[in-house]
């Protein structure tokens, strides 16, 4: 599915018959089913992995993943969380880097805030790399959020949003499970774009600040201000979710 050279490697050494993908990086002889790309015509993500599978012509559908309450109450009980809590979650983490990270102090205030409108119960969702930002954002909150970032294997982490009752995350994977799940979802966007990858849900909303100079795609501000992401403020985010 990626454009490099290196993605293709795997599939050739392996003497795979049928390599499909577009063309990229001196991938001439690595790839024996090359595609054309044509972005206009496809211009999110999801688009053009499904021409590969060869059903361009019919819009991309919205996955789904299920999450029953035995599913869910397993969950709780292996990480001590309390059985009713409907909690909000927050996903503060992104892979990629940096660029699409909403600062640590936003999420922070962003928990004071929902604390002050009522919600009992915050739960910060991430992997092991997430863990730090997550106890930054904890500590701060005055008591507002739970960090289980690292603590949550995948299959619990999805368990654990099913019951949300809204999800604030980044432009990440956990943004897209939150999407599967159909939970009310916020979607916050900085380096990467809304349009190029979407989360597939009617019941999501995007925050973008379409500033001059993003999308730009990079795992670090190349102009040092992160300007898209800090300027994107808690009160914006409290706007939306009203």
């Amino acid at each position: 599915l990626p454009n490099s050279w290196k993605s293709a490697l795997v599939p050739f050494f392996a003497s795979i018959p049928r390599r499909t993908g577009y063309h990229g990086e001196a991938r001439y002889v690595l790839l024996n089913d090359r595609h054309r790309l044509d972005t206009a015509a496809m211009p999110q993500l999801v688009q053009r992995y499904t021409a590969l599978a060869g059903v361009s012509d019919a819009p991309p559908g919205r996955p789904h993943l299920a999450s029953t309450a035995a599913q869910q109450l397993a969950a709780r009980h292996a990480l001590g969380l309390p059985g009713e809590a409907m909690p909000v979650v927050f996903c503060p983490g992104a892979e990629y880097g940096p660029a699409k990270r909403w600062p640590a102090r936003h999420f922070t205030a962003l928990a004071r805030q929902l604390r002050q409108l009522g919600e009992q119960q915050i739960w910060l969702i991430g992997s092991a790399k997430d863990q730090e930002i997550g106890n930054e954002i904890a500590v701060h909150s005055d008591g507002a959020c739970l960090n289980l970032c690292g603590r949550t294997d995948l299959a619990q982490a999805i368990d654990l949003m099913a019951t949300a009752t809204l999800v604030v995350s980044n432009d990440s994977g956990l943004m897209h499970v939150a999407a599967a799940l159909d939970r009310p979802l916020l979607a916050l966007y900085g380096s990467s774009s809304p349009a190029y990858t979407p989360p597939l849900s009617s019941r999501a909303k995007i925050l973008t600040l379409e500033v001059e100079c993003s999308p730009c795609f990079k795992r670090e501000c190349p102009l040092g201000h992160f300007k898209c992401l800090n300027e994107l403020t808690p009160e914006k985010v409290v706007e939306k979710i009203g």
